[in-house]
């Protein structure tokens, strides 16, 4: 935080192997940082752009949501690609994956096409092409980190119970918030079929509990004052009242595991669950399509 400190610790490492210091963060393996008062913000336009242009789809038309959400992509929808085609989606689909660095809008979408890279079919393509379009729509969306005297961590999860198509997994999802900065977040189907939509709200909430309790323990280690409990905002009642009512033990045999991770991580205070309405769930953007 200081230049006397960045001095020392250039000249600590330079002991062991050459090293330089390039002075202030512009632009690193795709990452943009621009600054400003009060904070910085990471975008990846250039790297957008290089994609666009890998594809031809630099002047494409763009679109204001990344999938379409009247319908429901499945493996067995449309004609299979070619051998040749099969391999430009799937490194178009891998370039996408590292474009949600700075993008968690699209993380939702790149998660979906990512489960057809096996068979690939030309609906799943077009697919690809309108996160593309929306890509182009917001390339100078980036990821904005404030300064802030407020450390509280703050988890938001979600679930669409049974929301594809396919197998009836569900996808779950969670964004954790260290005071007003986005750090970290996740958009990913369900390992196994949840038998109600508690569980796999459940389910996601032990996900995110696992991230902020990973967080929380290395913000202590860089010496950060925790302000107060983490807290887990979920907007399943059932999910919530199983977090502290254990009289519900007998229901959740299924979920077992996941059941008492989370119940005694409430009952030695490193988290807090609490409800919270579905409008203002913030986390649901990463279990469905966005609409505009």
């Amino acid at each position: 935080s200081t230049p006397t400190a960045v001095d020392r610790l250039v000249q600590s490492l330079s002991a062991s192997f050459p090293i330089k210091d390039l002075g202030r963060l512009e632009y690193f393996l795709g990452l943009e940082a621009s600054f400003h008062s009060g904070g910085m913000t990471l975008t990846q336009k250039k790297y957008a752009l290089d994609l666009l242009h890998r594809v031809n789809m630099e002047n494409c038309k763009s679109t204001s949501t990344p999938l379409a959400t009247s319908e429901s992509l499945s493996r067995h929808s449309g004609a299979l690609l070619s051998t040749d085609d099969s391999f430009r989606y799937r490194s178009v689909v891998g370039a996408l994956q590292y474009l949600t660095l700075t993008r968690p809008d699209i993380s939702f979408a790149v998660n979906k096409v990512c489960q057809f890279l096996s068979q690939p079919t030309e609906v799943h393509w077009e697919a690809v092409k309108r996160t593309l379009r929306y890509v182009k729509d917001k390339l100078d969306t980036g990821l904005r980190i404030r300064k802030s005297r407020f450390t509280g961590v703050s988890i938001f999860t979600d679930a669409d119970w049974a929301g594809c198509v396919d197998d009836m997994r569900s996808t779950g999802g969670f964004a954790i918030f260290v005071g007003p900065n986005l750090i970290s977040w996740s958009s990913k189907k369900q390992p196994t079929v949840s038998r109600s939509s508690t569980e796999a709200e459940y389910k996601a909430l032990a996900n995110g509990a696992a991230e902020a309790i990973w967080i929380d323990t290395v913000l202590t280690e860089l010496g950060v004052t925790r302000q107060r409990t983490p807290i887990l905002w979920c907007d399943n009642l059932g999910a919530t009242y199983l977090t502290a009512n254990p009289v519900f033990h007998a229901r959740t045999k299924h979920i077992e595991i996941d059941f008492h991770f989370v119940r005694e991580q409430v009952a030695v205070g490193k988290l807090e669950v609490r409800f919270i309405s579905t409008d203002d769930q913030l986390a649901d953007v990463f279990t469905k399509p966005a609409t505009r």
